[in-house]
C-alpha cells in the first residue's frame, strides 16, 4: 500500500490488509536450516483454542514477534512457530455445554483463532504449524511413553487423589482451591485410583542443578522451581511397634528426636488401615478424610483433626512408649506417610499436641541465657528457635547424653548410631512427586497401554501406533465416550493373542505442551524429532507468564532430558532465556444488585470521567446515562466482564496501533493496565508519522547526505538521528525495554516536527531521519512501515529484508557542549562551550555567565573545578 493512492489519510485497515498479502504470498516467514546466519529460535507458549484472542494473548505474542523481527534484521536465520494446545477438559465442557463434539468444537476455534493471529501481522512460520489433538502429532507422544514403560521410567501403581466428582476426573494440587475443583466449584473428595507416572523424582537434583545454568531465566522461576523441588538432607529413622512391623520417618531435623511425644500418620497408611480393623470409630474417621483435597496448601490451613489409634510405638533412644494418632495433615503421598511429632518445636504439631492434650516437651534452648525473660521458656519461643537450624547459639536439652550438642553436632551423633544399629539411615529427600500423568477424561491422548488378563499392562506395539481417540462422539457430561464404549475397548493382546482391554484414560495436557517446542524444528519427522532438532534448540527465546513457572515450566525442562537420554537432542535444557510477561488488567465498573451480588458491567460500556492526571472519577452507562460503581483494576477476566476483545480494537484502529500500544504501556515484565484513551493516542503518533511521511515525499525525492555540508540545526536532527538509532537497537537487543523504544522513536517525530528546513541538506537530514524512524518502528509496526518504507522510495529494497539501521558515531560527536555552572555547588547558570574548548577558556566562560558573576561578587575565587562535559563548579568565599 503506497501513499500514493492513499494520499489523504492513513487507512490501517488497507495498508494491513496488502502488507498481510503480500507475506503471505511471498512466504515471508518460512525458515529452514540451510542458512548461512546464526539461527534465532523464539517461542511464545502455544495458546488453548479456546475460541478467541484476548489481550494477554495480543501481549504474549507482540512480544515475541517484536524479539523476532528485530532479530531477522540483526541478520539472524529466525524461527517463530505457532500451533494448538488442543486438548483438554474445557472442550468438553463446551461441547456438553453447546450439544456438539468437543473435536469439531476445537477445530472451528483453531480457524477463528488463527485468522485473528494473521489479522495482526505476526512474523509465524505458519507451515509448521499443528494440533496437539491430531494423531500425526500424538503418536510420537505415545511411541515415547511406551519407551519410558520399557525403561521403567513409566510405572503404574494405585495413588491417592484429588478427585472432582462433577468433572469426574483428577485434578492436581494446584487446580484445588479453597478445598474445591478449580473448574467445577465442586468438593474435591481424596480417592486411591491406579495411576500412570512418570519418574520425574530420577531427574530431581538434575533439575535442580541445571536452575543454576540458566542465568537467561527470572530469578523469581528458579527460584519457585528450587522450592518446588525442595531438597532437603535428613536421617530416615525406624520407631519400633508393638506388634506390627517397625514404622519409618524421615525428619530434617533429628536433633528433635528427644522432643518426640508422639508419631502422626496418614489416613491411608497401613498401620492406620491395620488399627481400623478393630475399632469402628476411627474406621469412621478414615471414612471422613476421604473428604477434602491433598494439596499441601489445604493441609496447612485446614483444622488439625486426629484420633489415636491405640498403637504405640518404642521411641529409639529411650524405649519409651509413644502413641501413634492418625492426622488429616499427614499424607501417604509425600514421604513416608508417617511423622514424628515434636509439639515443642513445630507449629502444627503444637496446634495438634494442644488440642488433644499430648505433652509438649522442649529440646532446644539457648546457650547463654543473658536475660530473666529467655530464662523463662515458653512453646512460642521454642518453636521460633526450630525454624533456623543453622543458629550457633542454640543446644540440646533434656536429651540426655546429647545435651550441649548444636543441631550438626546431635546430626552426626544420631546418624551414626543409627546406621550402625541398622535404625536408620542418611538420605536426600524431595519434596517433588513423581508425575502423576493418567486423567480419566475424553479429550485427551490415549494412553498406549492394553489390560491382559495373563500379561498385565502391556504397551502397545509401535506398529499398532497411533491409537487413535474417536472424534465424532456425544458426551453426556458423565462418562467418557471411550470409557463408555466396550467396542472402542475391545482389542487383543499384543504378547499372547488374548482378548483384552484399552486403558481408557487419557494424558493429561501438560504432556502435549512439554515437548510440542522440539516438534516444531522438525516438522514431517517419522520420531518426534530428528537432526533438525540440534540445528534450532535450545529455544533462543521463550515468553509465557510466570504463572506457569512450576508445572509447565518443570515439565518443559524435564522432558528436554528425556529427549537428551533418547538421543534426539544433544542440549541438556530447552530454552536459554526465558521472558515473563506481566498481566493485562483493566478497570473494572459495576452496579449492585438486589441480592446484593454484582452486576459487572465491561469497560466498552461505559462513559469514563478522569482528571487531569487520567484517573477515573466518575462513570456512566453509556446505555441509560445512569451512573455506574468504579471497581478496584484488576486481571483482564470473564468473572469481572472487564476483558476487551482485541479484535474490536484491531477493527477500530488497527493492528499497528493495538501492537504499538500493547508495548508502550509498560515494561514486558510488568503488568500491563489497559486503556482506551491510551489506545488512541497511539493512533494519533501514527497518522502523524504517517503525515510527516507524506508531506515529505510529496515535495519530491531527497538529495544525497553532504554530511560535511550540514549547518548546526541539521546537524542536531542528524545527532538526534543516530543517538535514537543506538537507544532503540539497545533496548530491543539487551534489555527488552520496547517501551522506552517507542519514547525515542516518538522524541525524534517531535524533533522533526519543528524541524523547518526545506534545503536541499535539511530534506536530506529529514529523509535519513524517516527512514530510521520507519526501521526503527517496524518490529511493533511491521504493517505501516512495510509501507512507509516503499513511500520513501524503495520500491525495489523490500523492508523485511534491510538490516537494522547502524549507528554513525561520528553523528554523535558534539561540536558544543552545555555545562552546567555551580558556584559553591549550587547551580547559578549554564554556558554553551566548543566540545574541544581548553580549560582556561571554560572557566573564563563561566566566571563571565551573567547570573554567576552577581553571585560571585565580594567573593574570592578560591579554586575552579570542570568535570568535563558536565558543570563547572567555583568555589568561592
Amino acid at each position: 500500500m503506497s501513499i500514493a493512492a492513499e494520499p489523504a489519510s492513513y487507512d490501517p485497515k488497507a495498508v494491513e490488509s496488502q502488507a498481510q498479502s503480500f507475506w503471505e504470498a511471498r512466504r515471508a516467514f518460512e525458515v529452514d536450516e540451510q542458512s548461512d546466519k546464526p539461527k534465532f529460535y523464539c517461542l511464545s507458549m502455544l495458546p488453548y483454542p479456546s475460541g478467541a484472542l484476548h489481550m494477554g494473548h495480543v501481549r504474549n505474542y507482540t512480544i515475541g514477534d517484536v524479539i523476532s523481527r528485530y532479530k531477522r534484521m540483526t541478520g539472524h536465520n529466525v524461527l517463530q512457530p505457532m500451533g494448538w494446545d488442543a486438548f483438554g477438559l474445557p472442550a468438553e465442557n463446551a461441547a456438553i455445554k453447546n450439544r456438539t463434539a468437543p473435536a469439531k468444537w476445537t477445530y472451528a476455534n483453531i480457524e477463528h483463532m488463527r485468522s485473528q493471529l494473521k489479522s495482526l501481522g505476526y512474523a509465524i512460520d505458519w507451515s509448521r504449524e499443528f494440533a496437539t489433538c491430531r494423531p500425526e502429532y500424538y503418536v510420537h507422544e505415545q511411541r515415547m511413553f511406551t519407551r519410558l514403560l520399557r525403561k521403567g521410567l513409566a510405572y503404574r501403581k494405585n495413588s491417592v487423589v484429588n478427585w472432582d466428582p462433577v468433572d469426574q476426573t483428577v485434578l492436581a494440587n494446584e487446580q484445588v482451591i479453597d478445598g474445591r475443583g478449580w473448574r467445577s466449584g465442586a468438593l474435591v473428595e481424596k480417592r486411591e485410583i491406579p495411576q500412570w507416572f512418570l519418574r520425574i523424582t530420577d531427574y530431581a537434583q538434575e533439575l535442580l542443578d541445571g536452575l543454576d545454568d540458566l542465568p537467561g531465566w527470572p530469578d523469581a522461576v528458579k527460584t519457585m522451581q528450587r522450592n518446588w523441588i525442595g531438597r532437603s538432607e535428613g536421617l530416615e529413622i525406624q520407631f519400633a511397634v508393638e506388634g506390627h512391623e517397625p514404622l519409618t520417618v524421615f525428619t530434617t531435623r533429628p536433633d528433635t528426636l528427644m522432643g518426640v511425644t508422639f508419631v502422626s500418620i496418614a489416613g491411608e497408611h497401613p498401620l492406620a488401615l491395620k488399627a481400623a480393623a478393630s475399632n469402628p470409630a476411627l474406621a469412621t474417621f478414615l471414612e471422613e478424610l476421604k473428604h477434602g483435597g491433598v494439596s499441601e496448601a489445604e493441609l496447612e490451613t485446614q483444622e488439625k483433626r486426629g484420633m489415636d489409634t491405640g498403637l504405640r510405638a518404642i521411641h529409639p533412644i529411650t524405649g519409651d512408649k509413644v502413641p501413634v494418632w492418625v492426622a488429616n495433615f499427614v499424607l501417604m503421598g509425600y514421604g513416608t506417610g508417617a511423622v514424628m511429632a515434636v509439639p515443642g518445636h513445630d507449629q502444627r504439631d503444637f496446634e495438634f499436641a494442644s488440642k488433644y492434650a499430648l505433652p509438649i516437651q522442649q529440646v532446644i534452648a539457648l546457650k547463654a541465657p543473658k536475660h530473666d525473660d529467655e530464662k523463662t521458656y515458653d512453646a512460642t519461643t521454642w518453636r521460633d528457635w526450630y525454624g533456623d537450624k543453622t543458629r550457633d547459639d542454640l543446644e540440646l536439652v533434656n536429651s540426655g547424653e546429647f545435651d550441649g550438642l548444636d543441631y550438626r553436632g546431635a546430626f552426626e551423633a544420631l546418624a551414626e548410631r543409627f546406621e550402625r544399629k541398622g535404625q536408620g539411615q542418611r538420605r536426600v529427600n524431595y519434596r517433588l512427586r513423581d508425575w502423576g500423568v493418567s486423567r480419566q477424561r475424553y479429550w485427551g491422548c490415549p494412553i498406549p497401554v492394553i489390560y491382559c488378563n495373563a500379561c498385565g499392562a502391556v504397551p502397545v506395539p509401535d506398529s499398532d501406533l497411533p491409537v487413535v481417540l474417536p472424534e465424532n462422539v456425544t458426551l453426556d457430561g458423565v462418562k467418557s465416550p471411550i470409557k463408555a464404549d466396550p467396542e472402542w475397548r475391545k482389542t487383543k493382546c499384543p504378547q499372547c493373542g488374548a482378548a483384552a482391554e484399552r486403558e481408557t484414560d487419557t494424558f493429561d495436557t501438560f504432556m502435549e505442551s512439554s515437548w510440542y517446542y522440539a516438534r516444531y524444528t522438525s516438522p514431517g519427522a517419522k520420531d518426534m524429532v530428528d537432526k533438525r532438532g540440534n540445528y534450532w534448540l535450545p529455544v533462543d527465546q521463550y515468553i509465557g507468564g510466570i504463572e506457569h513457572a512450576i508445572l509447565h515450566l518443570m515439565y518443559f525442562r524435564f522432558y528436554h532430558k528425556l529427549l537428551r537420554d533418547a538421543r534426539m537432542v544433544d542440549s541438556d535444557e530447552p530454552a536459554t532465556n526465558l521472558l515473563t510477561q506481566g498481566m493485562v488488567i483493566a478497570e473494572t465498573f459495576y452496579r449492585d444488585n438486589a441480592d446484593g451480588s454484582k452486576d459487572w458491567i465491561n469497560p466498552v460500556d461505559v462513559e469514563i470521567q478522569r482528571d487531569d492526571k487520567a484517573r477515573v472519577v466518575g462513570a456512566t452507562l453509556k446505555a441509560d446515562g445512569q451512573p455506574v460503581k468504579i471497581g478496584p483494576v484488576e486481571k483482564m477476566s470473564k468473572s469481572k466482564n472487564n476483558g476487551v476483545d482485541p479484535q474490536s480494537m484491531v477493527d477500530k484502529f488497527g493492528a499497528d496501533t493495538v501492537r504499538l500500544f500493547s508495548m508502550f504501556a509498560a515494561p514486558p515484565e510488568q503488568s500491563l493496565e489497559w486503556n482506551e484513551a491510551g489506545v488512541e493516542g497511539m493512533a494519533r503518533f501514527l497518522r502523524r508519522l504517517w503525515t510527516q511521511v507524506q508531506k515529505h515525499v510529496a515535495d519530491g525525492a531527497a538529495q544525497a547526505l553532504d554530511v560535511a555540508a550540514l549547518t548546526a540545526d541539521q546537524k542536531a536532527v542528524r545527532r538526534k538521528t543516530h543517538e535514537t538509532i543506538d537507544k532503540v537497537g539497545n533496548d530491543y537487543g539487551k534489555r527488552h525495554s520496547f517501551n522506552t523504544a517507542i519514547a525515542a522513536v516518538m522524541e525524534l517525530s517531535n524533533l522533526l516536527g519543528k524541524f523547518d528546513d526545506a534545503s536541499p541538506q535539511g530534506r536530506a537530514v529529514r529523509q535519513e531521519a524517516l527512514e530510521a524512524a520507519v526501521l526503527l518502528l517496524n518490529p511493533i509496526t511491521p504493517h505501516a512501515s512495510h509501507a512507509l518504507w516503499q513511500a520513501l522510495g524503495h520500491e525495489e529494497t523490500l523492508i523485511e529484508d534491510v538490516a537494522f539501521p547502524q549507528v554513525d558515531t561520528e553523528a554523535l560527536v558534539r561540536d558544543s557542549v552545555t555545562l552546567a555552572v555551580q558556584v559553591n555547588g549550587k547551580l547559578r547558570g549554564t554556558i554553551e562551550v566548543s566540545a574541544d574548548a581548553a580549560r582556561d577558556q571554560v572557566e573564563a566562560l563561566a566566571k563571565a555567565e551573567p547570573n554567576t558573576a552577581k553571585f560571585l561578587e565580594g567573593l574570592a575565587i578560591r579554586k575552579v573545578i570542570v568535570v568535563p562535559g558536565k558543570i563547572v563548579n567555583i568555589v568561592a568565599g
